[in-house]
């Protein structure tokens, strides 16, 4: 037995230890915009260091959060494990990536009571918020000159303050492309020739990119209310394309994110635990799935609409499909589940006509397959079905106002 536990505890420090290292790698090729493997510069120790100003925050946040679920589940009593951390780093592929995939603890007997539920599901994201909340308050009474970010991009420098006008069109991204290709052929003959009917300039042997990808971050309310009310110096508030060299607040915006998308009111999801304690079974099951079908229409917004072309449109039949997947959640019969696909379809293609410029947000399509597919969508019932006393339905409107507050509608565009 005490082999047994040791065995376990073993492989819960292996997995922090793993995820503290791979989340520092992350947090560096973040700042320092350099890999571990990629690229003529590559991260070095200072680099790797310098990673903890992220991989420490936000592995706080993260372990405050799943010990509020452990520490409330042993004092009533529940049979739960110690939290597995998931590290994650796809560095090895050049991409930068958070670190982690989060963690999880595992909770070994049947929760009787809707109470119980409650109670274990809401003391994650209320003790992960408040961490969060000091995380970024601390990000933004702490943040440096402006001029901080030449030491990330040298060549922003020739633009001064005003380079957010400059370096994030297409021309400075195809010019900067090309001083790329430069330095990597090594080729002072390669020469450039301007064209006489348009007035563009081609490179010889150097073909450009049809578009060049870059990564912002949307900020939800809580981030706008500090750039606001707390920031001393608005010169100093990062912009939205530049987040990631700022570890403290790129820690605790992802800490909101994941805050957020917790608090979803659906299934067994820290927010489906506190939307069934207050409402209970019967009508937790029609407010979930209309949140459930809500999500999915918006996230789909834009991405089929009649002004596409037919390459576009030829693929409706395959996202029907994949709605279709998703929708198994409701647990409906398979004729029923094939119309609610085509239904929110139909709408998503109707409102794309009326309002072309309108978009969702691709990547909750993924996160509502991994719930529809994999955590469901109702909430199973409990024995005991006895109403929350005042102060706990205080606390879940609390975290209601925290998921509001935390979310945004679009957090990761590229």
């Amino acid at each position: 037995m005490l082999e047994s536990k040791s065995k376990t505890y073993l492989r819960h420090t292996i997995l922090f230890i793993i995820t503290v290292v791979t989340t520092t790698l992350s947090g560096s090729e973040w700042i320092y915009g350099r890999s571990f493997i990629f690229g003529d510069e590559l991260m070095g120790w200072d680099e790797f260091f310098g990673g903890f100003e992220y991989s420490i925050p936000f592995l706080l946040i993260l372990t405050v959060h799943e010990f509020g679920h452990y520490f409330v589940a042993r004092k009533n009593n529940i049979n739960v494990s110690l939290p597995y951390y998931l590290p994650m780093w796809i560095g090895f592929i050049g991409a930068p990536s958070i670190g982690t995939f989060g963690a999880v603890i595992r909770i070994k007997d049947n929760v009787s009571s809707k109470k119980l539920h409650f109670d274990i599901g809401i003391a994650g994201p209320l003790a992960g918020f408040v961490v969060a909340f000091g995380v970024i308050w601390y990000g933004y009474t702490h943040l440096p000159d402006p001029t901080h970010i030449y030491e990330i991009h040298s060549d922003y420098e020739q633009y001064g303050l005003d380079y957010a006008d400059h370096v994030y069109s297409f021309e400075y991204q195809k010019q900067q492309h090309y001083l790329s290709y430069l330095e990597y052929r090594k080729a002072d003959s390669i020469t450039f020739v301007e064209s006489n009917d348009k007035g563009e300039w081609f490179y010889k042997d150097f073909t450009p990119e049809e578009e060049y990808p870059m990564l912002s971050t949307g900020k939800p309310l809580l981030m706008l209310f500090f750039e606001k009310y707390v920031v001393d110096d608005p010169d100093k508030i990062p912009n939205s394309h530049e987040m990631m060299h700022y570890p403290w607040l790129l820690a605790g915006f992802l800490a909101l994110l994941f805050t957020a998308l917790n608090l979803l009111p659906i299934g067994q999801l820290d927010g489906g635990h506190v939307l069934y304690g207050l409402l209970g079974a019967k009508l937790h099951k029609p407010i979930a799935e209309i949140i459930f079908i809500g999500f999915i229409i918006y996230a789909g917004l834009g991405e089929f609409s009649p002004y596409h072309s037919f390459e576009v449109l030829k693929w409706i039949p395959l996202y029907i499909g994949f709605l279709f997947l998703c929708l198994k959640g409701l647990k409906k019969n398979t004729l029923d589940t094939i119309m609610y696909a085509v239904a929110i379809f139909a709408v998503q293609f109707f409102i794309a006509w009326l309002k072309p410029t309108w978009e969702g947000y691709q990547g909750w399509l993924v996160f509502a397959f991994l719930i529809g597919r994999f955590l469901g969508v109702h909430h199973p019932k409990a024995l005991d079905e006895s109403p929350l006393d005042t102060n706990r339905q205080v606390l879940g409107w609390i975290a209601l106002v925290i998921f509001i507050i935390s979310f945004s509608p679009a957090p990761i565009i590229i």
